[in-house]
């Protein structure tokens, strides 16, 4: 009996006739790399030969009441073919599973921290997907809408984007940040040399764009300018940081759901050559990753959301989501921050303030080690920020970019705390009260 891990949502859906949504909650939540997963499989010429049959280990929910015929069942263990798809598998040859669960119940207990919403990774049927090819920026006050403006808008374009174009631009930034605001004059001259047009205001920029890249180098805004884009019915990427606060955070993501406009962050770190073989299981099992990058503090935002972003993405690229407590040890140019994740595994990020900036670590798998790095730039990050935009596929689920940002505001907290170690669900719970008070305010 073949069986095959399932990477395409619409398969799995199919398979069990239950919402994207629902599959996509089942997928994300709770992966474990020792869980492994025993189930039932019958001779190739019983009477449920050809029936497809979900298999999955989310939330404690087990394979059972599996129908059985006549044929002899004889125990056979699967092992996950990656981390990231771990608890779903689908058997060509299998018996029809009857779930002995409430399908409503296990969506309402899947639910994104409380806040009420399933997750999503595409467009929901019921949303608008542009068909064009325009994109719009929110913020000229990073080097990564020059470098993406550059890449898109040149005239020999990789044909690999598909035609998509940077064509207007709302320059406004941080109102505050030194750092971002001097940025600004320059690199409206450099965008206005590429063919983009420099508009007013975000509501000038939405009647132009079918797409909106959130490039604002302040958090802050975030919440606020992406719920402008969201209402407007239009996809888009937010950039590091997502926002300046993890309750901002959920409640974007709640805000997306709600209004069926789907977006995803990512750091560039993440789609390193050498981060994505280990995420795709070159050296096997990931037992342990050790990670760095710079951890420049900005003291708008909680200490490693402006620069260790970079450092911790790495880190969740090759680790995946399950961290359960951190501690964290300061000095003023140093930060170590040490997660355990629940099947035992342990995470490290090293932030720097001082000497060379740079970006790496290493990993540690079950068929060897590998070294992570070098970082060659933004284009790896564009090319899924268009497949994003073309297909409607988010690119990291929201689960591991809350859980990333969790890490970061715990590792705030284990500071505060003098470096005692911080359980992440304590993080999550207080920020999802405070997404749920401030969604009422922006309603």
């Amino acid at each position: 009996m073949a069986v095959a891990a399932v990477t395409e949502l619409a398969e799995v859906a199919e398979a069990t006739e239950l919402s994207r949504d629902a599959v996509t909650t089942m997928i994300l939540h709770n992966l474990k790399f020792d869980n492994w997963l025993n189930f039932p499989s019958p001779s190739p010429s019983g009477d449920g030969e050809g029936k497809k049959v979900l298999y999955f280990n989310s939330l404690g929910f087990k394979p059972q009441a599996i129908e059985k015929k006549s044929n002899k069942i004889s125990p056979k263990k699967c092992k996950f073919k990656t981390q990231r798809y771990a608890p779903i598998f689908l058997c060509q040859n299998s018996y029809q599973m009857k779930p002995k669960f409430n399908r409503r119940k296990f969506i309402h207990q899947s639910s994104l921290a409380a806040v009420g919403l399933t997750l999503s990774s595409s467009f929901s049927a019921s949303a608008h997907k542009p068909t064009g090819n325009r994109i719009g920026i929110i913020g000229l006050d990073t080097s990564h809408s020059v470098a993406f403006t550059k890449s898109l808008n040149s005239a020999d374009a990789d044909q690999k984007y598909k035609g998509f174009k940077i064509v207007a631009a709302y320059p406004n930034g941080s109102a505050d940040i030194e750092s971002s605001v001097k940025r600004i004059p320059g690199y409206i001259e450099d965008v206005k040399k590429l063919g983009v047009e420099i508009v007013s205001s975000i509501d000038e920029l939405l009647k132009k764009v079918d797409f909106v890249l959130l490039e604002t180098n302040d958090g802050r805004p975030h919440l606020e300018q992406a719920y402008q884009v969201m209402k407007a019915g239009k996809p888009l990427f937010v950039d590091k940081p997502v926002a300046a606060s993890l309750s901002d955070i959920i409640a974007m993501y709640s805000l997306s759901e709600r209004t069926k406009v789907p977006f995803f962050s990512s750091s560039s770190l993440r789609y390193m050559e050498t981060a994505q073989e280990v995420a795709s299981g070159k050296i096997g099992i990931v037992l342990g990753a050790d990670c760095f990058s710079p951890a420049t503090i900005e003291k708008t935002h909680p200490d490693l959301f402006w620069y260790g972003i970079h450092g911790v993405e790495i880190l969740y690229t090759v680790m995946g989501t399950g961290c359960k407590e951190l501690s964290r040890t300061s000095t003023d140019n140093t930060d170590i921050v040490v997660g355990t994740w629940k099947d035992g595994r342990i995470g490290t990020f090293r932030g720097t303030r001082n000497g060379k900036h740079d970006y790496g670590g290493t990993a540690y798998g079950e068929k060897g080690n590998m070294v992570l790095g070098p970082f060659k730039g933004y284009d790896n990050l564009l090319d899924h920020i268009i497949s994003f935009f073309t297909t409607g596929n988010i690119q990291v689920s929201p689960t591991e970019t809350i859980e990333i940002y969790t890490f970061m505001e715990a590792a705030d907290e284990s500071k505060r705390q003098g470096g005692k170690a911080v359980k992440l669900e304590d993080i999550k719970q207080k920020h999802t009260r405070l997404a749920e008070q401030k969604l009422k305010k922006l309603n």
